[in-house]
C-alpha cells in the first residue's frame, strides 16, 4: 500500500488526484510554482513543495527538482497526471532510478508508443489495422508511393501529438511543401523532425479504449469513449458509450485495444485509440500511455474510480477485477470547460475569475482546478475544468449537461460554456451523428443568437438610412444652445 504520493502537475487534475488520495488514506503532496500558490491544488494537499523556474511551465517539467520534492516530502510514489511529464519515459526512468515509483507504465512502454512509427509497426504485428501509410517518409519515396495510394494522405509527427508536425495533403503539387513544414514544426515542438504519411480518412469518428494491465500480462478494456468532438485536433466533447456503435464492432475494436496492450505487456492505465471510417473500418491511431483526460466518462458508466485502480497497480496488488465483472450502465457524456473564444477561432483567452457557481444536481460532477480572484494567464493550456453527467440513456445525459452548464456561471474570463450548450442541443448531435469534422460542418449553426445589443444596433443603423429619422433627430435645435450662459 503506498503511504505518501507527490502528484507532479496541477490545476484540475492535481485536485482530481488528490481527493482519490484522501478518500484512500493516502497522503497526497502538491508541487506548484510561485504564480500558483494559492492554486486549489495546494489548499487541497497534506504537503505541498514549491518549485523555482522563471518560467512557470518550466517548474512543472523540472524533472530533478520535482523528484529531490518527492524525497523531500517522504514521498514513495509520484502520479504524473496527463501533460507535462506524464508521458516522459526519461522522467519515469528517473523516478524509478531514484527508488520511488512512477504511478504509471514503465519507461519502455512510454518509449515504444510514444514513437508513433514504431508504435504502428508494433501494433501490425500484433494484428491491429493500420491504415496504408510509409514510415520515414522522404520527398521521393512518398511522391511514388503517393501515386499508388491517392489523395488525400495525411503527415504527421513520429514524436508527435496534439496536431503539431500535422498535414492534410490534398494534392501532388502541395506534397513537397507540407512535407517540408511538417518536419520544421516536428523538430520544433519535439526535437525529432521524423514524419510519416498515411491515408487520410475522411470524417472519421474518434474511438478509444481505456485498458488497464498489471505488467505481467493481464489486461481488462475498459469499454470504449467516442472522442470525436474536436477543434485543432483536440478533444472538447466525450461520451461512453460511443453512439450508433453495433455491439460486433465494439467487440472488434475493444478486442484489438486488449490485443495491442497484452503484447506490450502494459501496466497501468492507458489508451488506446482508433479511427473509424465511414465504411466501419477501424485504423490504429496511437496509445496514450496515461491517464485520459476523458477518464470520468467511463468511471460514471462502470462505477469505478481509475486513480485509484492506477495506485493499486502501481503498489503491486494487481487488476481488482476481470473483463466479465465489468458491465456498461447508462451513458455519460463530459464537456471541456476552456479559456477561449469559440467565435474567433477558439483563440485562448485570459483574465481573472470573478466568479465561480457550480451546478449542484444529481449525475452531475464538476471537475476543476480554479477558484474566484485566480488569474488565467496564457502560461498554461487552456482548458480549466470539466462538467460530466450521467444518465440512464444517452438523451438523458446530453439533457443534464446541458441545464449544468446552463447553471455554471464562470465570470472574469471569456470560456466555451455556452458555446458547449449549442453543441448539444444541435440535431446532428442528439442523434449521434458524429465525426472529426462536426464542428467544421456545422460551424454556422454553432454561431451564437444575435445579441439584444447588436439587435440594437442594427435597428438604429436602418433607422438612420431613414431620411425623416435623421431631420427628427437630428436637425432640431438643440435646447442648451437657445439659453445662454445659464446652466442649471
Amino acid at each position: 500500500m503506498l503511504r505518501r504520493v507527490l502528484v507532479a502537475n496541477r490545476g484540475e487534475i492535481a485536485c482530481r488526484i488528490l481527493r482519490t488520495l484522501r478518500a484512500q488514506g493516502i497522503a497526497g503532496v502538491a508541487v506548484y510554482h510561485h504564480e500558483d500558490r494559492a492554486a486549489p491544488h495546494v489548499r487541497l494537499a497534506d504537503a505541498a513543495v514549491p518549485l523555482d523556474a522563471e518560467v512557470p511551465t518550466a517548474a512543472y517539467l523540472d524533472q530533478a527538482q520535482i523528484i529531490e520534492a518527492a524525497r523531500h516530502a517522504g514521498a514513495d510514489a509520484i502520479h504524473p497526471g496527463y501533460g507535462f511529464l506524464s508521458e516522459n519515459a526519461a522522467f519515469a526512468e528517473r523516478v524509478a532510478n531514484a527508488g520511488l515509483i512512477f504511478v504509471g507504465p514503465d519507461a519502455g512502454t512510454i518509449r515504444l508508443m510514444g514513437d508513433k512509427i514504431r508504435a504502428r509497426e508494433f501494433a501490425a504485428e500484433q494484428g491491429v489495422p493500420v491504415a496504408p501509410g510509409i514510415l520515414e517518409a522522404q520527398p521521393g519515396q512518398l511522391a511514388a508511393w503517393a501515386a499508388g495510394v491517392g489523395f488525400p494522405l495525411l503527415i504527421k509527427a513520429a514524436a508527435g501529438g496534439g496536431g503539431k508536425g500535422m498535414r492534410i495533403v490534398r494534392n501532388g503539387a502541395e506534397l513537397a511543401e507540407s512535407l517540408r513544414v511538417a518536419a520544421a514544426e516536428a523538430e520544433r515542438y519535439f526535437g525529432d523532425g521524423r514524419v510519416y504519411a498515411e491515408r487520410y480518412i475522411e470524417q472519421p469518428r474518434h474511438i478509444e479504449v481505456q485498458v488497464l494491465g498489471d505488467g505481467q500480462g493481464n489486461v481488462v478494456h475498459l469499454f470504449e469513449r467516442e472522442c470525436s468532438l474536436q477543434r485543432r485536433y483536440q478533444k472538447i466533447v466525450e461520451e461512453s458509450p460511443a453512439p450508433n456503435l453495433s455491439p460486433t464492432l465494439r467487440a472488434a475494436i475493444c478486442g484489438a485495444a486488449v490485443r495491442l496492450a497484452q503484447a506490450a505487456r502494459y501496466r497501468n492505465a492507458g489508451t488506446v485509440e482508433f479511427v473509424l471510417a465511414p465504411d466501419g473500418q477501424f485504423y490504429f491511431l496511437e496509445m496514450n500511455t496515461r491517464l485520459q483526460v476523458e477518464h470520468p466518462v467511463t468511471e460514471y458508466v462502470l462505477n469505478v474510480d481509475l486513480v485509484a485502480e492506477q495506485l493499486r497497480i502501481a503498489a503491486g496488488a494487481g487488476l481488482s477485477f476481470s473483463q466479465t465483472d465489468l458491465a456498461p450502465r447508462g451513458h455519460a457524456i463530459e464537456c471541456r470547460i476552456c479559456a477561449e473564444e469559440p467565435e474567433h477561432d477558439f483563440r485562448p483567452a485570459t483574465g481573472r475569475i470573478g466568479l465561480l457557481r457550480v451546478p449542484q444536481a444529481p449525475n452531475l460532477r464538476f471537475d476543476g482546478g480554479i477558484s474566484p480572484g485566480q488569474a488565467i494567464t496564457p502560461a498554461f493550456d487552456s482548458m480549466l475544468a470539466k462538467l460530466v453527467a450521467f444518465g440512464a440513456t444517452r438523451a438523458a445525459a446530453a439533457s443534464t449537461l446541458q441545464q449544468g452548464l446552463h447553471e455554471l456561471v464562470l465570470l472574469g474570463v471569456p470560456t466555451n460554456i455556452d458555446y458547449l450548450a449549442r453543441v448539444l442541443r444541435h440535431p446532428q448531435f442528439l442523434a449521434g451523428q458524429l465525426h472529426t469534422a462536426f464542428l467544421v460542418q456545422y460551424a454556422q449553426d454553432l454561431l451564437p443568437p444575435e445579441a439584444p445589443e447588436q439587435a440594437a444596433a442594427a435597428t438604429l443603423a436602418a433607422l438612420l438610412t431613414d431620411a425623416d429619422f435623421r431631420h427628427a433627430a437630428f436637425d432640431v435645435p438643440e435646447p442648451h444652445a437657445t439659453i445662454g450662459a445659464w446652466r442649471n
